[in-house]
């Protein structure tokens, strides 16, 4: 499995509770495209959403995110981390 970090802009004014809601709909159907998200952050001013994962492909995060209702704009593949 893979590790991956993906982006989503256009979030301005995200609250706590909808992040907490859109990861929640994330990891309710994850296991569906063998993808687990471990951590989800924000940035509400800027309005950015990161979200690392593990996962088959890029493909199938982008999958559960459409499903759950907020498409990535943007995955990265992670091959190193410190």
């Amino acid at each position: 499995m893979a590790k991956f970090m993906d982006v989503h802009h256009g979030m301005v004014g995200i609250t706590d509770q909808q992040l907490q809601e859109a990861h929640a709909a994330d990891l309710a159907i994850q296991a569906e495209e063998g993808v687990t998200f471990e951590h989800a952050w924000a940035d509400p001013t800027e309005g950015l959403i990161y979200c690392l994962s593990e996962a088959p492909d890029a493909e199938a995060v982008q999958r559960i995110h459409q499903r759950a209702g907020h498409p990535a704009d943007e995955i990265h593949a992670v091959p190193l981390m410190a």
